[in-house]
């Protein structure tokens, strides 16, 4: 199997998406008794090629999936897709963290259940904890809240309509008094 480098990788998705990228990063870090070292590559994309952007991944080599983080950071919404090329691939295995910012007027992804399917429980936890809509996601049913759960409640959200608003009722209930 032939490796990417870091570098390579970084080079390829600039020139497939060329004013697409927002940002990207490359670190190196060490870690175990060996003191061996393993790289993350960070890339940041507009929301309109994401997807795209892992299909690329995939033709690196189908990669690893991990975990979508999320941050509401004010007017957006920013996901972080966790990867990992060349898992399990001794000296070799390559973080590679997709990520993505969506405004809050428009909270829409394409899912990517279609290209890496165990990224649907991740999916799925970020459309009931922060509102988002995944586009073409086969399963929409919660799998953390009940199905009693306010509609308009995103436990994960800073602002209105995060767990705000279920919380520090103090002043409603002292007019039930």
């Amino acid at each position: 199997m032939e490796y990417m480098t870091p570098e390579k990788i970084v080079e390829l998705f600039k020139e497939k998406f060329n004013g697409s990228i927002i940002n990207s990063k490359i670190e190196i870090k060490t870690a175990g008794l060996k003191k061996n070292n393993y790289s993350l590559i960070w890339i940041e994309i507009e929301v309109k090629d994401f997807k795209e952007a892992v299909n690329l991944l995939c033709t690196i080599q189908f990669p690893h999936f991990s975990i979508i983080s999320d941050n509401d950071i004010g007017e957006e919404i920013k996901l972080t897709y966790h990867f990992s090329l060349y898992y399990g691939e001794k000296s070799q295995e390559i973080s590679l963290n997709l990520a993505t910012s969506l405004p809050k007027n428009n909270l829409k992804i394409l899912s990517i259940t279609d290209l890496i399917p165990g990224a649907q429980i991740s999916e799925r936890e970020i459309k009931e904890m922060l509102g988002v809509t995944i586009e073409g996601l086969p399963d929409l049913s919660n799998i953390f809240l009940p199905k009693d759960f306010p509609k308009d409640v995103y436990p994960l959200r800073k602002d209105e309509t995060g767990a705000v608003k279920m919380v520090n009722k103090e002043e409603e209930v002292k007019k039930v008094e």
